[in-house]
């Protein structure tokens, strides 16, 4: 599907649903844009048709949760073969991101957590049998993500019903 211009109101829900996806409401959305509930569940379920929005993601504290280490690891894949690996990497025990790099011999990025060296050793060489060649490794302190700012109004929303 091509991609096409968001109006006003589609920005205001996607900046919304960034910003708190699972605490935020279709009514509590509608309510400070000046529109009603329906418009913005309308809204919603045709920026996910259109697979502008792809699912909510929670922000996982993985130290908090017993994993100790959280590394991004970069690999090297086959191009004809580089989605399909992504894809698979997501598989394995302890991958929680894949990303497909354009530039560079290092095409893939994985993100992966596990509870001690141990685990990120399994992980390495899991994704080595996968057929991706681990080129380095580093491990994240803290990683921080937020809602894209284009999408934040400064101005009071005009009604668009």
């Amino acid at each position: 599907m091509p991609p096409r211009e968001l109006d006003e109101l589609d920005e205001y829900v996607v900046f919304r649903l960034q910003a708190d996806s699972h605490g935020t409401s279709a009514a509590e959305i509608a309510e400070d844009y000046g529109v009603s509930p329906s418009t913005v569940r309308k809204r919603i379920a045709r920026l996910e048709d259109e697979e502008i929005i792809r699912g909510a993601h929670l922000d996982i504290d993985y130290e908090r949760a017993g994993y100790q280490l959280f590394t991004s690891i970069f690999c090297t894949a086959p191009i004809p073969e580089r989605e399909a690996l992504a894809r698979e990497a997501l598989t394995i025990s302890g991958v929680v991101s894949a990303r497909e790099l354009m530039t560079g011999e290092e095409n893939i990025q994985i993100g992966a957590v596990g509870r001690d060296g141990d685990d990120l050793s399994r992980i390495n060489r899991d994704l080595a049998a996968l057929g991706l060649e681990i080129v380095d490794e580093e491990l994240i302190h803290n990683e921080y993500t937020g809602p894209l700012q284009w999408f934040d109004k400064d101005d009071e929303p005009e009604t668009n019903e």
